[in-house]
């Protein structure tokens, strides 16, 4: 039995992508102990991976750090990993990848950098879609890939029956109206316009909530919906996770939450503005699909209410 590390570190919404390469990983290492670098948001929630038996915390100071350095690769070399699969794939991850294994190849540090095609350099390599650059680096380091493509995030929810209770919760449309305030070009204007044209088509058939995160509990004010919340905090991402696949249909900019939804086989929309395609970040599924305009400014509610109704 050897120890194998996957590395990744986040956002919410790459480690949804990254669900079915890990498992993909961990069925081909049956006879394997599955260890999982990452940050501290997202400890807890891959303990609860059925894939990983250990998470370890990599805090992410500054490489100048030493110290602490010093203590994480410590930490990693006494584990003695046969083979790292470096999924984050960032200046970081090649860092350490320097300190541990200074001279390995794909057959013992699999990364985008090592398994890397002889007809592309990274940065042609990188315009390819996500989920299609985990496969190509799966199937390069000699793994059998089934679910790599085809991520299901569902392992990450919990029973959420209370929530839905205090708030009577039964048929509502779930909105992600939010985005980090450096990110703002994916941030859509329109929302409580398309609130509008669901509530006078459906009426009271279904509920219009949002989830906000911690920093977006202000934000949720200025929605016309009803802000979910648990015992006055955000839900952590499990709870969200359950939202969001018991909802009827998700409409979200491009963030975390969308991520989630595709991946859970929910029905739902996705809107991008010129920051990236659909394509690159592998969101689009059988039940979820995005909108993909020059300028979200200029994408009107009633646009995206007709594809709405097409799809619920």
């Amino acid at each position: 039995m050897s120890n194998i590390l996957i590395i990744k570190h986040g956002s919410l919404g790459d480690i949804a992508q990254a669900s079915g390469a890990i498992q993909d990983i961990s069925e081909n290492h049956k006879n394997d102990q599955i260890y999982l670098l990452t940050t501290k948001p997202y400890v807890d929630l891959f303990a609860k991976n059925p894939f990983i038996h250990e998470v370890i915390l990599d805090k992410r100071l500054p490489r100048y750090n030493l110290i602490y350095l010093y203590f994480l690769m410590r930490e990693l070399k006494k584990r003695k990993f046969s083979k790292v699969f470096d999924l984050q794939n960032s200046s970081r991850t090649n860092f350490y990848k320097n300190i541990l294994f200074p001279k390995a190849d794909k057959t013992v540090w699999s990364s985008s950098i090592t398994t890397l095609p002889l007809d592309k350099n990274k940065d042609e390599f990188d315009k390819i879609s996500v989920l299609e650059r985990f496969d190509y680096q799966l199937k390069e380091s000699n793994l059998n890939t089934s679910c790599t493509l085809r991520p299901d995030f569902s392992w990450a929810s919990k029973d959420i029956s209370e929530i839905k209770r205090f708030y009577k919760l039964d048929k509502y449309i779930l909105l992600f109206p939010f985005c980090s305030p450096h990110l703002k070009i994916k941030k859509w204007p329109n929302y409580n316009k398309l609130i509008k044209l669901i509530i006078d088509r459906y009426a009271d058939k279904f509920k219009i909530v949002t989830a906000p995160g911690p920093s977006e509990i202000n934000d949720a004010k200025n929605i016309n919906a009803i802000t979910l919340l648990d015992n006055e905090k955000a839900l952590d991402v499990s709870k969200l996770t359950s939202l969001i696949k018991e909802s009827s249909f998700v409409i979200a900019n491009d963030t975390g939450p969308a991520h989630i939804a595709a991946h859970t086989g929910t029905k739902g929309l996705t809107l991008f503005g010129k920051h990236t395609t659909a394509y690159k970040v592998s969101i689009e599924r059988e039940n979820f699909k995005a909108i993909e305009v020059t300028d979200l400014n200029n994408l009107s509610a009633e646009k995206v209410f007709e594809r709405l109704v097409n799809l619920l």
